[in-house]
């Protein structure tokens, strides 16, 4: 029976929904993981529950995210102790004071991603940012700013303290890179298990969530991951990745079963769980590619 830790932010492509399909697929044994987009943790923290393994390896390109990673692993009351004075005072605050809040909050976030600054209070701001903000997105714009709007939520929940402390003592042993995927290669060897969930490939014009790192995550860059993939199996690490299926929307495009056909490829069905129209969150389905 599989513990289940829940992820500390809600996150656009977020696995928690996929979590039975990918426990299939996991090997017996995790000595070595590496998750080279690790995003919201979903999978992470259900390996990291449930084999407890030596050597871990996370990485994303959002050093938001990573920092958030870092401060909750080595400063977890401090980030706690932040969280429950902004949950106080914004679950008190009628409507026209939390806007206030809120982009007060948002400004401040963003003073420091411009300082580049790796600190607990940036760790805290990003929790509280996505919990009150629209469908906990996260968006920057053209400068790397956040620009999300506010929410409407009743009480959202801000600070969940045992579920943070539980967070920081599976992140104990968890090394965290902030950079481009490809880096992780040198961690990677022929006892690794590797989950690699990327921006997934859009189904529409309209459903893009690549910006939330500044770099885009086209066509061409999918070929490139795919290669990233090949040159890590060629070093015996066993490999499932997630995307999205373009079949959904168009039967004949056959992409991702052309770049991969060397690998196997499941279809699984998902709920879309982030998009502005409700009519818009209906089942899907999703890729998982595996190289054994």
């Amino acid at each position: 029976m599989y513990k289940t830790v829940k992820p500390f932010i809600k996150w656009a492509g977020g696995k928690s929904q996929l979590l039975e399909e990918i426990r299939k697929k996991y090997p017996a044994v995790i000595d070595r993981y590496c998750e080279p987009f690790v995003g919201g943790g979903a999978v992470l923290l259900d390996v990291l529950a449930n084999f407890q393994p030596k050597e871990v390896l996370i990485n994303d390109i959002n050093p938001e995210l990573t920092n958030t990673y870092i401060q909750i692993r080595d400063n977890a009351e401090k980030v706690i102790s932040m969280l429950s004075e902004m949950q106080e005072v914004f679950w008190n605050m009628d409507n026209e004071k939390r806007k206030e809040y809120f982009y007060a909050k948002r400004d401040r976030f963003n003073e420091l991603i411009k300082e580049a600054a790796s600190t607990v209070e940036k760790a805290a701001l990003f929790i509280f940012i996505n919990k009150t903000c629209f469908n906990g997105l996260y968006r920057v714009n053209g400068k790397g700013l956040y620009n999300v709007p506010m929410g409407a939520y009743k009480k959202p929940p801000i600070c969940d303290a045992e579920n943070i402390r539980l967070i920081s003592v599976l992140l104990q042993s968890v090394e965290v890179w902030c950079g481009d995927y490809s880096e992780c290669a040198d961690f990677i060897d022929n006892n690794t298990f590797v989950y690699i969930d990327p921006p997934y490939r859009p189904l529409s014009e309209t459903s893009s969530f690549t910006s939330y790192a500044k770099a885009e995550f086209g066509d061409e860059q999918q070929i490139q991951l795919c290669h990233f993939i090949e040159k890590i199996s060629e070093k015996g690490a066993k490999v499932v990745a997630s995307n999205s299926d373009p079949k959904n929307t168009d039967e004949n495009d056959d992409f991702f079963d052309d770049i991969y056909k060397m690998f196997t490829i499941n279809r699984v069905a998902a709920t879309r769980m982030i998009n502005s129209k409700s009519n818009g969150r209906g089942t899907v389905s999703e890729l998982l590619i595996c190289n054994y």
